[in-house]
């Protein structure tokens, strides 16, 4: 009796031993591969710069720089150059009954340059309503630069969280499999039932199921950061939370997501267009005056035979005052006011979406907050419940069962904590995003800014060329 109490005993201190063990390997194991790891702030890094998403809206601002020049063409002459030649054949029959013919090889070449001088204000509004656009078209680059941003952000967290559920899993699954081992032990010693070698042993394959889950999430989470990030994740440093950046109050958050979140100052643009597009529709009912000038040489043109050649030179002015157009142009500036109508309703929408985002974004990362100091207390429970239920099962107080429990409370309480962690990053980069901030200055990222700007001023005063600043 003595050697079996001995040897259950035994038994006992080996699954209190193991179970201790589970958390020291997970911080050692998260400790040394956090030396050669990559940290958020490179992912993002790389992700602003490489994101095709990214890259193509920056290439659609591009475009929408083109606008302007395209405007300001309408304070240039237009130039244009004809030339032509054939053959033509005459055959003239003259007063007194002769015939006339001859074989003529006529051609002629001239150039025209017309200038508006006046065309109802609707050059100047154009260029107007170009530039509202490319001012409408920045703050949507830096919406989506945003939203990739907090993409990346949420990508590199999920990877690391699912990294840590799967080491965890794994751990566990460790842990499950010694105690199965141990209890197959004790029920050939005779000191269980076969009930606990069962019990046992469906733990082990929940927790292997488990851990099969963790692994496909983690595959998952994965191939999502290859996309957004640009690479595929190796060993992730832990992401910190950006606190200092917040506001300070819920009401703060709302009076900045107002005056700074670029959906909302990219539908203020978006008014601004459509209320001078009404201008351009209205410049159609107005007077166009333009000056013409034009010179010409042509050889062997007259049909009759009796010059040879021509050569003129013109100035003409003129003066197009629409009278009745069959009601195009009115249908059309009623069009443009409706559609300034709409767009206000727009502001108003975005305006009421940014205020409900930055109210939900302050609420959740309040809530994060609240879950990670929640979850972390359960895991300091769970673990003194785990030892207490240990050494209680060496004592023969509680059963194998009861160690199961305890082992499944904890590892769900990790899980619930490294979750918590997960959401309380990502609720404050997205608090971040809601009231406009997120972006490479704020956030102090290790890479160039990209500055639209840069491209407009290249190509707004262009009178020429087909290349791109680029080269394309």
């Amino acid at each position: 009796m003595v050697g079996r109490a001995a040897r259950v005993s035994d038994v006992r201190r080996r699954l209190l031993q193991t179970g201790i063990c589970l958390g020291v390997m997970l911080c050692v194991d998260f400790a040394a591969s956090a030396v050669h790891a990559e940290g958020l702030a490179e992912a993002l890094a790389k992700a602003y710069q490489t994101n095709p998403a990214l890259n193509a809206e920056r290439a659609r601002q591009r475009a929408t720089d083109e606008n302007v020049p395209q405007a300001l063409a309408g304070y240039r002459p237009q130039v244009a150059a004809t030339l032509s030649a054939g053959l033509q054949a005459v055959r003239d029959l003259l007063p007194n009954n002769t015939i006339q013919t001859a074989n003529l090889k006529p051609w002629q070449i001239g150039l025209t340059v017309t200038q508006t001088l006046f065309n109802g204000f609707k050059t100047a509004n154009s260029v107007r309503v170009a530039e509202l656009q490319v001012q409408s078209g920045r703050e949507a680059l830096r919406n989506v630069g945003q939203g990739v941003l907090l993409d990346a952000v949420t990508a590199y967290t999920n990877v690391l969280a699912n990294q840590s559920l799967v080491e965890a899993q794994r751990a566990n699954v460790a842990f499950l499999r010694e105690t199965q081992g141990i209890t197959q032990k004790r029920l050939n010693a005779g000191d269980v039932t076969p009930t606990d070698t069962a019990q046992a042993e469906a733990r082990l394959n929940r927790g292997l199921a488990d851990l099969n889950a963790a692994e496909i999430n983690l595959a998952i989470s994965q191939a999502t950061y290859a996309q957004i990030i640009g690479n595929a994740p190796g060993q992730l440093r832990p992401a910190e939370t950006i606190d200092r950046l917040l506001p300070r109050s819920r009401e703060d958050a709302i009076g900045l997501a107002f005056k700074e979140h670029p959906a909302v100052m990219a539908a203020s643009y978006d008014v601004d267009v459509a209320s001078t597009t009404i201008r351009v529709a209205e410049s159609s009912l107005m007077p166009n005056v333009t000056v013409q000038g034009s010179v010409s040489r042509s050889r062997d043109s007259d049909p009759t035979l009796g010059t040879l050649g021509t050569d003129q030179a013109s100035i003409i002015g003129q003066l197009n005052q629409p009278i009745y157009d069959g009601g195009m142009a009115a249908s059309q500036t009623r069009q443009a006011k409706e559609v300034a109508a709409q767009s206000r309703l727009v502001l108003d929408q975005v305006r009421n979406q940014a205020r409900t985002a930055a109210i939900s974004a302050w609420v959740a990362n309040e809530g994060a907050k609240t879950a990670v100091s929640a979850s972390e207390s359960e895991v300091r429970a769970a673990n003194v419940a785990l030892q207490g239920v240990q050494r209680e099962a060496a004592g023969g107080q509680r059963t194998t069962v009861d160690v199961l429990n305890a082992q499944q409370d904890l590892i769900s309480a990790r899980a619930r904590l490294i979750g918590a962690l997960r959401d309380r990053v990502i609720a404050s980069y997205s608090l971040l995003s809601a009231i406009g901030r997120l972006d490479v200055k704020n956030l102090n990222l290790n890479t160039p800014d990209y500055l639209p700007q840069v491209h407009y001023h290249q190509v707004r005063d262009a009178w020429h060329g087909l290349r791109t600043p680029s080269g394309q």
